[in-house]
């Protein structure tokens, strides 16, 4: 069994994004049971809002609008090329 190959089972991808939600659901219950309030709750809300937002911007804004020409491999490969174009452009100021 090759585990770098991708996964393209519909029902494979389908599982596994449910599986993803189960997971986030029942980590955010257990952080909100132990003391819950309203201010804990929104404050869940908009770090998991911006978190959200941050993995589109990795993977759609930098790949369709800043000058990326190939898909990112994961959240590092989009670190390091965002590290790297900096690096380039101070070079180029110099």
């Amino acid at each position: 069994m090759n585990l770098n190959r991708d996964l393209k089972s519909p029902a494979a991808l389908i599982s596994k994004g449910g599986l993803f939600l189960l997971l986030g659901l029942v980590a955010g219950g257990l952080l909100l049971w132990e003391i819950f309030s309203l201010q804990r709750l929104a404050l869940f809300a908009i770090a998991l809002w911006a978190f959200c937002r941050f993995y589109y911007f990795l993977f759609h804004v930098l790949e369709h609008y800043a000058g990326r020409n190939r898909p990112y491999a994961g959240i590092f490969d989009a670190v390091k090329w965002i590290l790297s174009r900096k690096r380039d452009d101070r070079k180029r100021d110099s």
